[in-house]
């Protein structure tokens, strides 16, 4: 049998034993789910303003769920943020990264080959050609052998065996690392896309809150020139004048803040898209630009672990550690390790690759560590503890979500009541500044009663507007932390390869 053939063969001989083998280490199985009770799914919140919201149990959620609000201007800023936020773009390089890490370490289930070519100049001195037995005769007076070219040519395998499984857990471990970064990457894009959303209603709420201050501000003012009128005729004591300015100015204070929250908003809505603030010309997000979902999806337990990119990114630290177990197990056992060499020497290209000037090696190794100081079985042991704490982790980590969407659904029903007592209180207002309105008209109130009237009422659609804020908010934070829908795309984008201008 021919060397190369012999050593072809071998090396296939050693890939199938390795491929039969069993990996040492525990498998990993996926935690079952909480049980059907984890979650209390309610059936519709409270009518609040003639909108109740349905929770429809089992349905699934859109990939682009914020469209729900039907609003043009959010649609286009959440679009903008997810091509150009770096955040989002980094989690995308991070998971192409681990992706290839999984690739590279794949390679390793096959044979190392390489090839080579060399040429080397040399001469010996005579003392060497007398040890070759080469005679004056041949070299003349000198007794040395001329210069020569000796060439070279070679081609080498390597190859080491998974017998014990080690290359295959260390490629699974590798695996769920890239898991877990597809699952931080929709994290990533369900943080920024309900952020981004969050965000616009709380500068839509600020821009109400801002409204109706400075309406209540200027009704303020004019009650309060309406007294210095009557202080001038006698009217009024001055005690009058000075409780009103108190008012007026404890009002114009809550003023500022609401404007600085509001810049900060716009900041971060900036950020949010991948621009600077001065850069970002978005129009203002006002209440009425936003619709309330009417239809609310309910997942049920078995399907939330599934949706969430938290869980699933635990359950990819779970499963790396329990391959990592395997991993520290296999570099107990012993290391086979299969090597080739088959190639030509020769003093002339012409000559280079006869039969004459063949040359090859076939080496077969075992390795079996011996003393390590208890380097090896510490590390075992700790990746067993690694094992158990990513296990608990796993566990507190569904807790938490299962929390987190109980008081998502909970949080809804209390904003259906509290925007319902806060349009009665705002409808109250409005009648008692018409009731007003109608006495001063005919004689029977100041028109100083008119403007705490119409002070009351503005009050009252403050709070009507942070109701509706907080309901609409908190309808988002469900989505959130039903997982948003990540399913419905693509973790990559054809283009973040070649994103960001970095690398041509």
């Amino acid at each position: 049998m021919k060397p190369t053939g012999f050593l072809f063969r071998s090396v296939s001989q050693a890939a199938l034993l390795a491929a039969a083998s069993c990996a040492v280490g525990p498998n990993y199985h996926a935690p079952a789910p909480p049980a059907p009770g984890a979650i209390t799914l309610p059936s519709q919140t409270d009518a609040a303003g003639g909108e109740a919201q349905i929770f429809v149990s089992g349905a699934d959620i859109s990939g682009d769920w914020w469209r729900l609000f039907h609003s043009a201007e959010l649609n286009a800023l959440i679009d903008t943020a997810l091509a150009h936020n770096p955040t989002l773009q980094a989690s995308q390089q991070t998971l192409i990264e681990a992706q290839e890490n999984v690739r590279a370490e794949e390679a390793s289930f096959l044979p190392s080959l390489s090839g080579s070519f060399q040429a080397e100049r040399e001469r010996v001195s005579s003392a060497q050609s007398a040890s070759f037995g080469a005679g004056s005769a041949a070299a003349g007076d000198t007794g040395a052998i001329p210069p020569f070219t000796l060439y070279n040519a070679s081609l080498s395998v390597s190859y080491n065996p998974d017998v014990f499984g080690g290359v295959r857990r260390e490629v699974e471990s590798l695996q769920a690392q890239s898991d877990y970064e597809r699952d931080e990457l929709e994290a990533s894009y369900l943080s920024l896309t309900a952020n981004i959303v969050t965000a616009a209603i709380t500068e839509a709420s600020l821009n109400g809150q801002i409204q109706a201050t400075q309406q209540i501000i200027a009704t303020e003012q004019k009650q309060l020139d309406i007294l210095n009128r009557q202080f001038a005729l006698g009217g009024v004591a001055k005690a009058n004048i000075i409780s009103e300015q108190a008012t007026l100015a404890s009002t114009q204070a809550t003023l500022p803040p609401l404007q600085s929250q509001l810049a900060q908003i716009r900041n971060q809505l900036a950020d949010y898209v991948g621009t600077f603030p001065a850069n970002f010309n978005q129009a203002g997000f006002t209440l009425a630009d936003l619709t309330l979902p009417a239809a609310l999806p309910a997942s049920l337990p078995s399907a939330l672990v599934n949706q969430r990119p938290d869980i699933q990114a635990a359950a990819a630290q779970l499963h790396q550690a329990s391959a990592n177990v395997g991993v520290a197990t296999a570099n107990m056992l012993p290391q086979i390790s299969l090597s080739a060499d088959v190639g030509h020497d020769a003093l002339s290209t012409a000559t280079l690759f006869t039969p004459q000037t063949l040359l090859w090696s076939l080496v077969a190794g075992v390795t079996q560590p011996i003393f390590e100081g208890g380097m090896l079985e510490a590390k075992r042991k700790s990746s067993v503890a690694a094992l158990r704490a990513a296990g608990l982790q796993y566990q507190a980590t569904v807790l938490s979500a299962f929390q987190n969407v109980t008081d998502a659904l909970q949080i809804l029903q209390f904003d259906a009541e509290t925007l319902n007592a806060a349009d009665l209180a705002a409808t109250a207002s409005a009648n008692s500044l018409a009731v007003t309105q109608d006495q001063y008209q005919l004689g029977g109130q100041p028109f100083t009663a008119v403007l705490t009237a119409q002070v009351s009422y503005q009050n009252a659609v403050i709070n009507q507007v942070k109701a509706r804020a907080a309901r609409l908010s908190d309808t988002a934070a469900l989505f959130q932390a039903l997982g948003g829908g990540w399913w419905h795309r693509a973790d990559v984008s054809a283009e973040a390869s070649n994103c960001c201008g970095i690398i041509p």
